[in-house]
């Protein structure tokens, strides 16, 4: 089976479709700012000298940190629905 195939078909139920990571950093950090994004999401990259580069590639690296900014962007957004 094409994993292409598997991963258009899961797509429409994505409520991150189409969202970058970058983007979703930018929005949380826009609102939050480094230190209260630190104090919420508890990730070294966010606390010591944090840059958006530097925690793109992490969060790039690291699929559980990914994932917990992604469920805190989901949250964010429901709020604000």
């Amino acid at each position: 089976m094409d994993g292409k195939n598997n991963l258009s078909k899961e797509q429409p139920n994505n409520p991150l479709h189409g969202k970058k990571l970058i983007n979703i950093l930018e929005l949380l950090v826009d609102h939050y700012g480094w230190e209260r994004l630190a104090m919420k999401i508890n990730i070294n990259c966010f606390k010591n000298d944090p840059s958006i580069k530097s925690s793109l590639k992490f969060l790039r690296k690291t699929p559980w940190a990914r994932d917990k900014i992604e469920q805190f962007y989901l949250e964010l957004n429901k709020k604000n629905s």
